[in-house]
């Protein structure tokens, strides 16, 4: 009863001599893979957005809709515009996770963490103007000396218009400017307290929508649109074809050139990279629509202004789609699957060979006890061969016996129980070698 329970003793402390180490290369596996995993994406997300009635705001209530199908909460905060949007996103102290820039308000520096997930759509240049107040051919210089409404304080638009006076030798000393962007230009137009508005937006934006269908209000074309392109690169040409906007009303008129930047979307470096996901599949599903200036599908896009390096995230979704899990499981599950993947296959890693060597090294701690005892008896064997009188009968029989008496106190597990009881049978013949060998 008692042999029984030996072996198993016997047999689990050579177990845990070997998965003991084993043990130890898996934890400290787990513990290095533990540290590249991120944690959970956040189930809330901030994006700073624009001015009130804005095309900013406008298109992140668009995005709160499709983040919060994938159970994310996502929250709208309103600002002046781009660059106070730029401005929170590098205040580590504020709260914010991404934020719409206008193309050419900002300038990536050289300590900024932040990347781009690449141009979302359009933001032309409108110049709208009373009639009257520009030649039918005219342009930007001859708004000189105008009353000219550019724009809210500290907004996209304001920053771009002075850009383009400037450009044309505009500035405050010979021209009134005017910081205003809301609706109220539309009747200050028509009342005649403005000569011309600037507005930088989509065609969707309800104040270009306004003043398009304002009866004495046109928009200007700009014929030197190309030079502009040259002068500042971060503009693009455009053309708003004829009728456009109405055939009915033939809105506009004729053919009209135009400038344009794109608008983008700015994340810190360390946003999770699932919101990353999903915030460039609210762009893909907000901004894939075809619209006046663009194809089906032509947005969201990797962008080539360059002011801020593309997200690698963006690089892979605008090269492959959307990741693999993703494409067939929700988005949690997939989220919880990946973090899985990237936490098991180092440990499968480390367990696969382990698992491979394990029994190979169990076996070979059992058999060497074995093996050592059957070289001393080898080496008894020796010498009785060459020097049998070396040593009297009894005294050579005393050895075997230390030997014997060590290999009856091995144990082995039963599955080795063949190797020990073979090494009696070999003492055994060597008891019989010295019997003959030796004289008494």
């Amino acid at each position: 009863m008692h042999m029984p329970v030996k072996l198993k003793l016997l047999s689990w402390r050579d177990i845990f001599q070997v998965a003991l180490p084993a043990l130890v290369l898996v934890v400290a596996a787990f513990w290095v893979t533990a540290l590249f995993i991120k944690p959970a994406p956040p189930r809330q997300v901030t994006v700073s957005t624009g001015g009130e009635g804005g095309a900013y705001q406008r298109f992140g209530a668009l995005y709160t809709d499709v983040l919060a199908r994938h159970g994310i909460r996502l929250i709208n905060q309103p600002s002046a515009g781009a660059p106070e949007n730029l401005q929170r996103l590098r205040d580590p102290q504020v709260k914010v996770d991404a934020a719409f820039i206008q193309g050419g308000t900002a300038q990536s520096k050289s300590h900024d963490a932040l990347v781009s997930l690449g141009d979302l759509y359009y933001e032309p240049l409108w110049i709208f103007y009373r009639e009257g107040v520009v030649p039918r051919n005219g342009r930007v210089l001859d708004l000189k000396g105008k009353r000219l409404a550019i724009g809210g304080a500290g907004s996209g638009t304001q920053q771009l218009a002075k850009e383009i006076l400037a450009a044309n030798g505009i500035d405050a000393n010979n021209t009134r400017l005017i910081e205003d962007g809301s609706f109220d230009v539309v009747g200050r137009l028509q009342q005649g307290q403005l000569d011309a508005v600037f507005v930088v937006g989509p065609t969707q934006s309800a104040l270009v929508w306004a003043l398009l269908y304002t009866p004495g209000v046109h928009l200007l074309n700009l014929a030197q649109s190309a030079a502009y392109t040259r002068r500042f690169p971060y503009l693009t040409h455009l053309t708003l074809p004829r009728g456009a906007i109405d055939l009915v009303q033939d809105i506009p008129p004729r053919n009209v050139q135009m400038v344009s930047t794109t608008a983008t979307l700015l994340v810190r470096e360390d946003t999770h990279p699932a919101v990353v996901w999903l915030l460039l599949q609210a762009a893909s599903e907000v901004h894939g629509e075809p619209g006046v200036f663009q194809k089906p599908a032509e947005f969201p896009r990797a962008g080539g202004h360059g002011e801020f390096p593309l997200a690698q995230e963006a690089e892979r979704y605008y090269t492959s789609g959307k990741p693999f899990l993703q494409r067939y499981l929700p988005f949690w599950a997939a989220i919880l699957v990946d973090r899985l993947v990237v936490l098991l296959v180092p440990i499968l890693a480390v367990l696969y060979p382990l698992f491979k060597l394990a029994p190979g090294l169990y076996g070979w701690r059992v058999r060497s006890r074995i093996y050592r005892r059957y070289g001393e008896l080898k080496f008894l064997e020796s010498e009785v061969e060459e020097n049998p009188q070396r040593h009297t009968r009894d005294e050579w029989l005393k050895k075997l016996d230390v030997i014997e008496a060590d290999a009856s106190h091995i144990r082995t597990p039963l599955a080795f129980a063949d190797m020990l009881y073979t090494l009696r049978q070999h003492t055994s013949l060597a008891r019989e070698t010295i019997m003959k060998r030796t004289t008494a």
